[in-house]
Protein backbone atom coordinates (compact mmCIF):
# COMPACT_ATOMS: atom_id res chain seq x y z
CA UNK A 1 0.00 0.00 0.00
CA UNK A 2 1.16 3.41 -1.00
CA UNK A 3 2.54 6.47 1.50
CA UNK A 4 -0.51 8.40 -0.11
CA UNK A 5 -3.21 5.79 0.62
CA UNK A 6 -2.19 5.06 4.35
CA UNK A 7 -2.00 8.85 5.52
CA UNK A 8 -5.39 8.92 3.38
CA UNK A 9 -6.54 6.33 5.62
CA UNK A 10 -5.20 7.75 8.84
CA UNK A 11 -7.02 11.09 8.14
CA UNK A 12 -10.36 8.89 7.39
CA UNK A 13 -9.66 7.45 11.16
CA UNK A 14 -9.01 10.57 12.70
CA UNK A 15 -12.09 12.41 11.64
CA UNK A 16 -14.25 9.59 12.92
CA UNK A 17 -12.46 9.59 16.13
CA UNK A 18 -13.10 13.03 16.03
CA UNK A 19 -16.77 12.02 15.26
CA UNK A 20 -16.70 9.91 18.33
CA UNK A 21 -15.06 12.04 20.44
CA UNK A 22 -15.63 15.36 20.04
CA UNK A 23 -19.16 15.70 22.65
CA UNK A 24 -17.22 14.91 25.57
CA UNK A 25 -14.42 17.56 24.87
CA UNK A 26 -16.96 20.37 23.81
CA UNK A 27 -19.51 22.39 25.43
CA UNK A 28 -23.02 22.47 23.77
CA UNK A 29 -21.98 25.81 22.40
CA UNK A 30 -18.89 24.19 20.97
CA UNK A 31 -20.54 21.49 19.31
CA UNK A 32 -22.91 23.50 17.43
CA UNK A 33 -19.86 25.45 16.36
CA UNK A 34 -18.49 22.02 14.92
CA UNK A 35 -21.95 21.17 13.17
CA UNK A 36 -21.68 24.64 11.52
CA UNK A 37 -18.08 23.70 10.48
CA UNK A 38 -18.97 20.37 9.03
CA UNK A 39 -22.16 21.36 7.31
CA UNK A 40 -19.61 23.92 5.72
CA UNK A 41 -17.24 21.40 4.81
CA UNK A 42 -19.74 19.66 3.11
CA UNK A 43 -21.30 22.91 0.62
CA UNK A 44 -17.42 24.01 0.07
CA UNK A 45 -16.29 20.94 -1.04
CA UNK A 46 -19.28 20.93 -3.49
CA UNK A 47 -19.19 24.34 -4.37
CA UNK A 48 -15.35 23.90 -5.29
CA UNK A 49 -16.54 21.06 -7.58
CA UNK A 50 -17.66 23.11 -10.14
CA UNK A 51 -16.46 26.52 -9.01
CA UNK A 52 -12.72 25.01 -8.65
CA UNK A 53 -12.47 22.08 -10.71
CA UNK A 54 -14.84 22.73 -13.57
CA UNK A 55 -13.74 26.28 -13.80
CA UNK A 56 -17.32 27.39 -14.14
CA UNK A 57 -18.07 31.05 -12.69
CA UNK A 58 -21.29 29.97 -10.44
CA UNK A 59 -23.19 31.72 -7.65
CA UNK A 60 -25.95 29.53 -7.18
CA UNK A 61 -25.36 27.82 -3.70
CA UNK A 62 -27.76 29.83 -1.90
CA UNK A 63 -30.59 28.79 -3.83
CA UNK A 64 -29.88 24.79 -4.00
CA UNK A 65 -29.01 25.51 -0.14
CA UNK A 66 -32.36 26.95 0.42
CA UNK A 67 -34.55 24.26 -1.75
CA UNK A 68 -32.91 21.16 0.62
CA UNK A 69 -33.42 23.48 3.93
CA UNK A 70 -37.12 23.54 2.72
CA UNK A 71 -37.56 20.22 1.48
CA UNK A 72 -35.91 18.57 4.32
CA UNK A 73 -37.92 21.13 7.29
CA UNK A 74 -41.44 20.28 5.34
CA UNK A 75 -40.70 16.51 5.02
CA UNK A 76 -39.84 16.36 9.14
CA UNK A 77 -42.50 18.90 10.47
CA UNK A 78 -46.07 16.81 11.81
CA UNK A 79 -48.73 17.77 10.21
CA UNK A 80 -50.47 19.50 13.32
CA UNK A 81 -46.95 21.47 13.78
CA UNK A 82 -47.78 22.40 9.83
CA UNK A 83 -51.13 23.74 10.32
CA UNK A 84 -50.40 25.71 13.35
CA UNK A 85 -47.47 27.52 11.04
CA UNK A 86 -49.34 28.35 8.78
CA UNK A 87 -52.33 29.92 9.91
CA UNK A 88 -51.86 33.41 8.19
CA UNK A 89 -52.51 32.88 4.23
CA UNK A 90 -53.24 28.99 4.73
CA UNK A 91 -51.54 26.13 3.42
CA UNK A 92 -51.25 24.26 0.09
CA UNK A 93 -52.29 20.16 0.24
CA UNK A 94 -49.32 19.15 -1.19
CA UNK A 95 -47.38 20.48 1.56
CA UNK A 96 -49.59 18.60 4.47
CA UNK A 97 -49.17 15.84 2.47
CA UNK A 98 -45.21 16.11 2.42
CA UNK A 99 -43.65 13.58 5.27
CA UNK A 100 -40.31 11.27 5.89
CA UNK A 101 -40.50 8.37 7.98
CA UNK A 102 -36.43 9.27 8.92
CA UNK A 103 -34.44 12.10 8.58
CA UNK A 104 -32.01 10.31 6.07
CA UNK A 105 -34.71 9.96 3.99
CA UNK A 106 -35.62 13.75 4.52
CA UNK A 107 -31.78 14.67 3.52
CA UNK A 108 -31.77 12.75 0.61
CA UNK A 109 -35.14 13.90 -0.74
CA UNK A 110 -33.63 17.64 0.06
CA UNK A 111 -30.41 16.66 -2.04
CA UNK A 112 -32.59 15.29 -4.81
CA UNK A 113 -34.60 17.75 -4.95
CA UNK A 114 -31.84 20.09 -5.69
CA UNK A 115 -30.46 17.97 -8.46
CA UNK A 116 -33.63 17.44 -9.92
CA UNK A 117 -33.42 21.46 -10.22
CA UNK A 118 -29.57 21.76 -11.20
CA UNK A 119 -30.73 19.52 -14.23
CA UNK A 120 -33.58 21.66 -15.51
CA UNK A 121 -31.60 24.62 -15.21
CA UNK A 122 -28.35 23.49 -16.61
CA UNK A 123 -29.86 23.70 -20.38
CA UNK A 124 -29.88 27.75 -19.60
CA UNK A 125 -26.77 28.25 -17.68
CA UNK A 126 -24.50 25.64 -19.65
CA UNK A 127 -25.79 27.96 -22.63
CA UNK A 128 -23.14 31.01 -21.73
CA UNK A 129 -19.59 30.91 -20.16
CA UNK A 130 -17.76 33.29 -17.78
CA UNK A 131 -18.83 36.38 -16.40
CA UNK A 132 -22.38 35.89 -18.38
CA UNK A 133 -23.07 32.22 -16.26
CA UNK A 134 -22.04 33.95 -13.05
CA UNK A 135 -25.08 36.62 -13.71
CA UNK A 136 -27.11 33.75 -14.61
CA UNK A 137 -26.80 31.59 -11.44
CA UNK A 138 -26.44 34.84 -9.81
CA UNK A 139 -30.41 35.70 -10.61
CA UNK A 140 -31.65 31.76 -9.85
CA UNK A 141 -30.39 32.37 -6.56
CA UNK A 142 -32.37 35.84 -6.45
CA UNK A 143 -35.27 33.95 -7.87
CA UNK A 144 -35.55 30.73 -5.30
CA UNK A 145 -35.75 34.03 -2.38
CA UNK A 146 -38.00 35.82 -3.70
CA UNK A 147 -40.30 32.27 -4.32
CA UNK A 148 -39.85 31.44 -0.79
CA UNK A 149 -41.16 35.12 0.10
CA UNK A 150 -44.01 35.08 -2.66
CA UNK A 151 -45.92 31.56 -1.84
CA UNK A 152 -46.62 31.96 1.57
CA UNK A 153 -48.89 28.24 1.18
CA UNK A 154 -45.86 26.41 0.49
CA UNK A 155 -43.15 28.13 2.32
CA UNK A 156 -45.40 30.24 5.12
CA UNK A 157 -43.72 33.26 3.67
CA UNK A 158 -41.60 35.56 5.41
CA UNK A 159 -42.62 34.61 8.56
CA UNK A 160 -40.33 30.95 8.04
CA UNK A 161 -40.28 27.62 9.21
CA UNK A 162 -39.47 27.21 13.27
CA UNK A 163 -39.96 24.08 15.38
CA UNK A 164 -37.86 21.99 12.93
CA UNK A 165 -36.63 18.72 14.85
CA UNK A 166 -33.04 19.12 15.92
CA UNK A 167 -31.64 15.84 14.02
CA UNK A 168 -28.51 17.62 13.33
CA UNK A 169 -26.12 16.38 15.73
CA UNK A 170 -22.15 15.34 14.94
CA UNK A 171 -22.82 11.83 13.95
CA UNK A 172 -25.04 12.77 11.36
CA UNK A 173 -23.44 16.03 9.90
CA UNK A 174 -19.57 14.78 10.35
CA UNK A 175 -20.44 11.81 8.94
CA UNK A 176 -21.73 13.00 5.67
CA UNK A 177 -18.83 15.44 5.77
CA UNK A 178 -16.68 12.79 5.47
CA UNK A 179 -18.70 11.08 2.57
CA UNK A 180 -19.22 14.22 0.65
CA UNK A 181 -15.48 14.38 0.56
CA UNK A 182 -14.44 11.23 -0.25
CA UNK A 183 -17.29 11.08 -3.46
CA UNK A 184 -15.76 14.66 -4.07
CA UNK A 185 -12.47 12.61 -4.25
CA UNK A 186 -13.12 9.89 -5.97
CA UNK A 187 -14.88 11.76 -8.52
CA UNK A 188 -11.95 14.39 -9.06
CA UNK A 189 -9.26 11.77 -9.32
CA UNK A 190 -11.61 10.01 -11.98
CA UNK A 191 -11.46 9.89 -15.96
CA UNK A 192 -14.55 12.27 -15.37
CA UNK A 193 -12.55 14.63 -13.23
CA UNK A 194 -9.93 14.83 -15.67
CA UNK A 195 -12.42 16.08 -17.83
CA UNK A 196 -13.57 18.27 -15.84
CA UNK A 197 -10.03 19.71 -15.43
CA UNK A 198 -9.61 19.64 -19.02
CA UNK A 199 -12.50 22.08 -19.59
CA UNK A 200 -11.36 24.68 -16.86
CA UNK A 201 -8.05 24.89 -18.65
CA UNK A 202 -9.60 25.28 -22.21
CA UNK A 203 -12.75 24.22 -22.76
CA UNK A 204 -12.70 24.50 -26.63
CA UNK A 205 -9.43 22.35 -26.72
CA UNK A 206 -11.41 19.93 -24.04
CA UNK A 207 -14.22 19.72 -26.77
CA UNK A 208 -11.95 19.29 -29.78
CA UNK A 209 -10.54 16.12 -28.23
CA UNK A 210 -13.89 14.58 -28.04
CA UNK A 211 -15.29 15.57 -24.53
CA UNK A 212 -19.15 16.54 -24.45
CA UNK A 213 -18.07 19.46 -22.06
CA UNK A 214 -22.16 20.69 -21.24
CA UNK A 215 -22.52 16.83 -20.25
CA UNK A 216 -19.67 16.76 -17.99
CA UNK A 217 -20.54 20.35 -16.51
CA UNK A 218 -23.78 19.19 -15.92
CA UNK A 219 -22.13 16.28 -14.10
CA UNK A 220 -20.83 18.73 -11.98
CA UNK A 221 -23.19 20.98 -11.78
CA UNK A 222 -25.63 18.04 -10.47
CA UNK A 223 -23.74 16.40 -8.30
CA UNK A 224 -23.12 19.67 -6.55
CA UNK A 225 -26.85 20.82 -6.42
CA UNK A 226 -27.31 17.14 -4.65
CA UNK A 227 -24.41 17.68 -1.59
CA UNK A 228 -25.55 21.77 -1.69
CA UNK A 229 -28.99 19.89 -0.84
CA UNK A 230 -28.46 17.94 1.42
CA UNK A 231 -26.20 20.40 2.95
CA UNK A 232 -29.49 22.32 3.19
CA UNK A 233 -31.34 19.77 5.04
CA UNK A 234 -28.49 19.48 7.54
CA UNK A 235 -28.43 22.76 8.21
CA UNK A 236 -32.46 23.38 8.85
CA UNK A 237 -31.97 20.73 11.26
CA UNK A 238 -29.33 22.44 13.36
CA UNK A 239 -30.85 26.05 13.37
CA UNK A 240 -33.94 24.66 14.03
CA UNK A 241 -35.87 27.25 11.87
CA UNK A 242 -35.38 28.53 8.05
CA UNK A 243 -36.61 31.97 6.80
CA UNK A 244 -35.79 33.20 3.16
CA UNK A 245 -33.51 36.25 4.70
CA UNK A 246 -30.91 33.18 5.84
CA UNK A 247 -30.16 32.22 1.80
CA UNK A 248 -29.40 35.59 -0.06
CA UNK A 249 -26.28 36.16 -1.44
CA UNK A 250 -24.06 36.64 1.52
CA UNK A 251 -24.28 32.63 1.58
CA UNK A 252 -22.62 32.29 -1.51
CA UNK A 253 -20.15 35.21 -0.91
CA UNK A 254 -19.39 33.41 2.19
CA UNK A 255 -18.67 29.98 0.13
CA UNK A 256 -16.36 31.70 -2.25
CA UNK A 257 -14.61 33.06 0.34
CA UNK A 258 -13.89 29.78 1.96
CA UNK A 259 -12.95 27.96 -1.35
CA UNK A 260 -10.89 31.26 -2.89
CA UNK A 261 -9.18 31.16 0.76
CA UNK A 262 -8.20 27.29 0.48
CA UNK A 263 -7.66 27.60 -3.53
CA UNK A 264 -9.86 26.68 -5.73
CA UNK A 265 -9.55 23.41 -7.18
CA UNK A 266 -8.35 22.13 -4.09
CA UNK A 267 -10.59 19.95 -2.03
CA UNK A 268 -7.79 19.83 0.79
CA UNK A 269 -7.85 23.54 0.58
CA UNK A 270 -11.87 23.63 0.65
CA UNK A 271 -11.76 21.78 3.94
CA UNK A 272 -9.24 23.48 5.14
CA UNK A 273 -11.19 27.47 4.56
CA UNK A 274 -14.09 25.97 6.04
CA UNK A 275 -12.40 25.32 9.22
CA UNK A 276 -10.53 28.68 9.00
CA UNK A 277 -13.52 30.99 8.19
CA UNK A 278 -16.27 29.04 9.85
CA UNK A 279 -13.89 28.47 13.12
CA UNK A 280 -12.00 31.63 12.91
CA UNK A 281 -15.07 34.18 12.73
CA UNK A 282 -16.14 32.49 16.31
CA UNK A 283 -12.59 32.28 17.97
CA UNK A 284 -12.30 36.30 17.42
CA UNK A 285 -16.01 36.75 18.64
CA UNK A 286 -14.26 38.16 21.83
CA UNK A 287 -13.56 41.11 20.13
CA UNK A 288 -16.90 42.13 19.94
CA UNK A 289 -16.46 42.27 23.35
CA UNK A 290 -13.72 44.54 24.20
CA UNK A 291 -14.27 48.75 24.68
CA UNK A 292 -11.39 50.65 23.55
CA UNK A 293 -11.98 54.64 23.00
CA UNK A 294 -9.00 56.97 21.86
CA UNK A 295 -8.53 60.66 20.81
CA UNK A 296 -6.39 60.84 17.71
CA UNK A 297 -6.12 64.53 16.20
CA UNK A 298 -9.33 65.12 17.39
CA UNK A 299 -11.19 62.24 16.27
CA UNK A 300 -12.63 60.20 18.92
CA UNK A 301 -12.92 56.78 17.83
CA UNK A 302 -14.47 54.05 19.75
CA UNK A 303 -14.62 50.01 19.34
CA UNK A 304 -17.46 47.66 19.92
CA UNK A 305 -19.41 45.47 18.30
CA UNK A 306 -18.47 44.48 14.67
CA UNK A 307 -14.55 44.74 15.47
CA UNK A 308 -14.50 40.75 14.93
CA UNK A 309 -15.39 41.01 11.63
CA UNK A 310 -13.01 44.20 10.76
CA UNK A 311 -10.01 41.59 12.12
CA UNK A 312 -11.06 38.84 10.63
CA UNK A 313 -11.19 40.68 7.19
CA UNK A 314 -7.75 42.31 7.78
CA UNK A 315 -6.60 38.66 8.28
CA UNK A 316 -8.57 37.63 4.91
CA UNK A 317 -6.56 40.56 3.34
CA UNK A 318 -3.40 39.78 4.38
CA UNK A 319 -3.47 36.07 3.55
CA UNK A 320 -4.53 36.40 0.13
CA UNK A 321 -1.73 39.24 -0.15
CA UNK A 322 1.01 36.69 0.74
CA UNK A 323 -1.13 33.46 -0.99
CA UNK A 324 -2.37 35.00 -4.17
CA UNK A 325 -3.41 31.42 -5.43
CA UNK A 326 -4.77 30.38 -1.75
CA UNK A 327 -3.73 28.47 0.96
CA UNK A 328 -3.32 24.95 -1.17
CA UNK A 329 -3.38 26.61 -4.53
CA UNK A 330 -4.93 23.84 -6.76
CA UNK A 331 -3.13 21.02 -4.96
CA UNK A 332 -4.04 18.42 -2.16
CA UNK A 333 -2.64 17.49 0.79
CA UNK A 334 -1.37 13.99 -0.56
CA UNK A 335 0.48 15.90 -3.33
CA UNK A 336 2.59 17.03 -0.49
CA UNK A 337 3.23 14.01 1.39
CA UNK A 338 3.47 12.25 -1.61
CA UNK A 339 6.55 14.72 -2.44
CA UNK A 340 8.19 14.15 0.87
Amino acid sequence: MSRVKISHLSFLFLALAFILIAPKFFSDYGMSIVNQIAIFIILAVSYNLINGVTGQFSLEPNGFVAVGAYVAALMLLSTEAKEDQFFYDGIHPLILALHAPNFILALLTAGLCALLLSLILSFAVFRVRGDYLAIVTLGFGIIIKLLALSFPTLTNGSRGISEIPAYSNIYYTGGIAILAVVLILNLVRSKYGRAMRAIRDDEDAASAMGINAFWIKTLAFGTSAFLEGVGGGLLACLLTTVSPEQFDFLLTFQLLIIIVLGGLGSTSGAILGAILVIGGAEWLRFLDELKFQANILGVELSTGYGLRMVVFSLILILVMLFARRGLMGDRELSEFLKRR
